[in-house]
């Protein structure tokens, strides 16, 4: 991102990217809480302006993704003694809808297993070697993009990242670990600016679907 601050800290419509992503989360009804993986370098974090009543609970992350889900898992399993389905989201996913929490949660409320949302490929796909020269056009059909949030219960994905760790087989998404230990999610299909802010012109993108997204509330 090219910028002084971890991306999450960058502000968007005057208020840090993490804040819109846990206003998304925590004023959904069905959501009962959340659990933040934070570095334990994290000096921004404390300066943060959130609103007293948001039932938000705080952990220290790992060095990888999955380390850092793990230990949130870890402190969630110690506030509840059911199983209950948990959402993992990036923090730099701000423009989050309720639709496709509400779609997800009655597509895989029931399932066995769980899922997460994605977006299909709608690009033409290249296979590119590493000097840079393409080498194949990539069948997209079947293809998604996989997103967040990623939808498991809470016992079921604890258990998968362990494995994961115990084998030594770093998984770049939470399917990744439930897919490793022989179980199949499903993926729900979202809307396209559900955003991962990566790149610094995607705030410039981010401000415009959240605005875009307002002004469809309005109407």
């Amino acid at each position: 991102m090219q910028a002084d601050r971890p991306k999450q800290y960058l502000l968007l419509n005057d208020h840090p990217v993490i804040f819109h992503t846990l206003s998304r989360l925590v004023s959904h009804p069905r959501i009962a809480g959340v659990v933040v993986a934070l570095s334990a370098a994290d000096h921004y974090w404390p300066t943060l302006n959130l609103p007293g009543q948001w039932p938000i609970h705080t952990t220290i992350g790992g060095d990888e993704r999955a380390d850092s889900v793990n230990n949130a898992l870890q402190l969630l399993a110690t506030l509840t003694t059911d199983d209950p389905w948990v959402l993992v989201h990036d923090a730099a996913r701000p423009c989050l809808r309720h639709q496709d929490i509400d779609l997800m949660l009655q597509q895989l409320e029931d399932d066995e297993i769980g899922g997460i949302l994605g977006i299909p490929l709608t690009e033409t796909v290249k296979r590119v070697t590493a000097e840079g020269v393409i080498e194949s056009t990539v069948d997209r059909n079947g293809l998604w993009r996989a997103a967040t949030p990623q939808m498991f219960r809470l016992q079921a994905l604890s258990a998968a990242l362990k494995q994961a760790e115990q084998e030594n087989i770093k998984v770049t998404d939470e399917a990744g670990a439930m897919e490793l230990v022989g179980l199949k999610p499903k993926i729900v299909g979202g809307h396209s600016d559900n955003i991962k802010i990566t790149v610094p012109q995607d705030l410039a993108l981010a401000a415009l679907f959240l605005q875009q997204q307002q002004t469809g509330e309005a109407e």
